[in-house]
């Protein structure tokens, strides 16, 4: 099956889909539209930009009524997903005049409280659509299609309570949608209190592993900045993205990259929302080629064209791992990927290489590179503003490794002690506790602070 036309769908939608420049469907597509437009439960597992959006927006589409009421309720785990999907459902929608708004913390809650009146079609993130469940600003009593989009994702999140809660406000009689990139154990438990022998439906991963080359170099903690400007002053081509575990970590490294001329900006859940979505806007058309991030841009969004990913900090989760590496390599291209692993780091690259025993990380020997200066953050001391610069010396570390110059990971972890305290307060030691606030209104709450527990929960 290969063409929209043999998936059952209206002579309205594959025109829709044609004016959009799609001709042949994906794996995801492909095995789910004809599932969904049956008015079957669904449960996909595909990998971030495989068209899973198109998949269940063509079921929305074709069921709605404009007027009717809000229909259709697809919950996000973040509010760049939320505003991705609304856009992509607007443009799939054509000429029908759905309503179709998005939901989610971080603005002011009045303008959405007057969109929802005429809503058809809603895309919320799980904190923002109780906030106005509570309130009684939103009629659920209609809706046809309910969609848990990056599942496994809002689980991760602790948005499970929420999730279920959500779940419950909706009519027992309505087609249910789980899409994420991995099922877990919780996904298929809540599959079966609240799905109808759903299909199974699963689609092979976008990236091609035969051209994705994962590397890692063994540092000290406060070489990891120094090393990383270098690199990106060697291969100035493509878009880059660079990973870290906080949001503080994010800050630090891209003030410090800029200091070093090197041009770079952040996107994490501590900005405002017109700041992210304008910077993943720069950054998808190529006015910005590096972007440092937490994992608020790993999942789920649109960014193509990535050639490289750097790992600053390795994550807790080996899934992380995954869908970070996920944004490079895709549609035929070739991708790199370089961890930068110092002593802290050890333990969560364990965990990723025993999660995945399949994938080969090579060793690489470190280049010879100058140390950088360095702008510490000395608010995070209570003294406000920021410090001088340090470390202005162009003393050039050596080359070498203390592990030796190439093979893959292993042997003893002590052969990276050192000043594993980094530069400025340690590489990765700039995080506060993930879980800040357990009920943070999301104007300032940080997006991926909320316990994996599920027992606090941040407001989106």
């Amino acid at each position: 099956m290969n063409l929209f036309e043999d998936l059952g769908l209206s002579s309205e939608m594959l025109t829709a889909i044609k004016g959009m420049g799609i001709t042949k469907p994906t794996q995801i597509q492909g095995k789910s539209i004809p599932h969904i437009i049956q008015g079957r439960d669904v449960v996909g597992e595909s990998a971030t930009g495989s068209g899973k959006t198109l998949a269940f927006g063509c079921g929305i589409i074709e069921q709605s009524v404009p007027g009717a009421g809000i229909q259709a309720l697809i919950l996000a785990p973040t509010r760049e997903l939320a505003e991705q999907v609304r856009g992509a459902l607007n443009i799939l929608s054509g000429t029908k005049q759905l309503k179709i708004i998005s939901v989610y913390g971080g603005v002011s809650i009045n303008p959405q409280i007057d969109d929802l009146k005429r809503a058809d079609v809603v895309v919320a993130t799980p904190g923002r659509l109780l906030d106005h469940l509570e309130r009684r600003t939103i009629d659920l009593s209609k809706v046809k299609i309910l969609v848990l989009d990056e599942a496994d994702r809002m689980l991760d999140m602790g948005f499970i309570d929420d999730v279920e809660k959500i779940i419950r406000q909706c009519p027992r009689k309505r087609q249910t949608l789980f899409f994420s990139a991995t099922i877990s154990t919780e996904i298929r438990r809540l599959s079966e209190r609240y799905m109808e022998s759903p299909s199974q439906v699963t689609a092979t991963r976008m990236v091609d592993p035969a051209k994705l080359t994962q590397i890692y170099y063994d540092v000290q903690g406060n070489e990891k900045l120094s090393l990383i400007a270098h690199l990106l002053k060697q291969d100035s081509t493509g878009l880059a993205m660079i990973f870290c575990n906080t949001r503080r970590t994010t800050e630090f490294v891209s003030k410090n990259l800029r200091a070093n001329q090197v041009k770079a900006t952040s996107i994490h859940g501590g900005m405002t929302q017109n700041k992210r979505s304008n910077t993943i806007e720069m950054f998808n058309k190529g006015k910005i080629r590096i972007l440092v991030c937490t994992d608020v841009a790993a999942r789920g969004l649109h960014i193509e064209n990535v050639s490289h990913v750097y790992n600053y900090d390795l994550p807790k989760d080996p899934k992380d791992y995954v869908h970070r590496i996920g944004r490079t390599a895709r549609a035929g291209e070739e991708g790199i990927v370089v961890n930068l692993l110092a002593n802290q780091d050890h333990d969560n690259f364990s965990r990723i290489l025993n999660e995945y025993r399949d994938y080969k990380i090579q060793k690489t020997e470190k280049p010879e590179f100058p140390k950088t200066k360095t702008i510490r953050d000395d608010r995070s001391r209570g003294r406000g503003g920021f410090g001088r610069f340090r470390g202005q010396g162009n003393r050039r570390f050596s080359r070498g490794s203390p592990r030796g110059s190439s093979g893959s990971f292993g042997g003893s972890r002590g052969s990276s002690r050192g000043n594993s305290g980094g530069s400025s307060r340690g590489s990765s030691g700039w995080g506060a506790r993930p879980g800040s606030s357990s009920r943070g209104r999301s104007g300032g709450g940080q997006r991926w602070g909320v316990r994996p527990s599920g027992k606090g929960r941040a407001r989106r």
